[in-house]
């Protein structure tokens, strides 16, 4: 048997075939970011006066962009988180309440639009409120690029940071196959080419993917000010996520049949719900597409 093959079983051994629990909060998240100009001029020598448009082609250029793939995926470190999307679920005294929140809050506000801030008010609230995070490759990406842009702006994130002697003895964010950060890819997921794409997963499961185009669109919307339509993109995901999330528990037995429906029913309720006002018209074309998935499979 090859080595790789021996380690990869090795490792699948160690990996839960499912969450072992559904906690009272749940977090799903995703994340958006784009190269980093600052970071770009710092690391290529380039000019001050470089115009962001350029700098960013330069760093796509170092990162091996092609005729065929001219915005390769560049380092995480390199980039510059613009928006996190996070759908809750909060279970207290019998009853279940969901909310979609996204950072930043008001999009024409710089001080909530500096990176320093969306990442810092994240991780520090799940640090004060201890939730089980869930993302989709989110070890990999989406809580690498906030650990690593954290250290970058300097922050400070003490409680989320907080780390147990023995691992049942707290809340680990860090400890990879911990119930309290869950990442789907590592449960659906395989090896290399096998592993699913957030779009190709949920389209199998008549789940909502890539409704308004994918995430190479994000760098272009950011250099145009279009920041509003990256939020409402990267509202899309988190939303997506929950719902392969609610399938995987519904799968592993966390939910009935009839528990399941009404969890659905909850998310369809805030969507039409948020959907009424003016700055998130954008669910109602998440809400129909979703409904028109369900028909089809009823």
């Amino acid at each position: 048997m090859a080595l790789r093959t021996i380690f990869f079983l090795k490792v699948c051994k160690k990996e839960k075939a499912v969450f072992k629990d559904v906690k009272d909060k749940v977090w799903v998240f995703d994340v958006e970011w784009v190269p980093d100009p600052v970071t770009g001029k710092s690391l290529y020598g380039l000019a001050e006066d470089t115009p962001d448009e350029d700098v960013i082609q330069e760093m796509w250029k170092k990162g091996g962009a092609t005729d065929e793939n001219p915005m390769p995926y560049l380092k995480t470190v390199l980039c510059r988180v613009v928006s996190i999307s996070v759908v809750t679920r909060t279970v207290s005294n019998g009853e279940t309440k969901l909310h979609l929140l996204s950072l930043p809050r008001d999009s024409k506000d710089p001080a909530q639009v500096a990176e320093a801030h969306i990442v810092e008010t994240f991780l520090s609230a799940i640090g004060t409120r201890k939730p089980q995070v869930v993302g989709y490759n989110s070890h990999a990406a989406d809580l690498k690029i906030l650990i690593q842009r954290g250290l970058a702006n300097g922050i400070q994130v003490a409680d989320f940071c907080r780390r147990p002697n023995k691992p049942w003895e707290g809340i680990d964010y860090f400890a990879r196959g911990s119930d309290w950060n869950v990442d789907l890819i590592e449960i659906v997921g395989g090896w290399g080419k096998s592993n699913p794409s957030l779009n190709e997963m949920v389209t199998v499961c008549g789940i909502p993917g890539k409704i308004t185009g994918d995430g190479q669109q994000v760098a272009p919307l950011w250099l145009d000010g279009e920041l509003d339509k990256i939020i409402a993109y990267n509202e899309f995901d988190s939303l997506t996520t929950y719902l392969l999330w609610l399938r995987l528990a519904y799968f592993g037995g966390f939910f009935t049949s009839e528990q399941y429906a009404h969890e659905q029913e909850l998310l369809q309720e805030l969507l039409k719900t948020e959907s009424e006002k003016p700055e998130r018209a954008h669910l109602r074309d998440y809400l129909a597409e979703w409904e028109r998935l369900r028909a089809e499979r009823s």
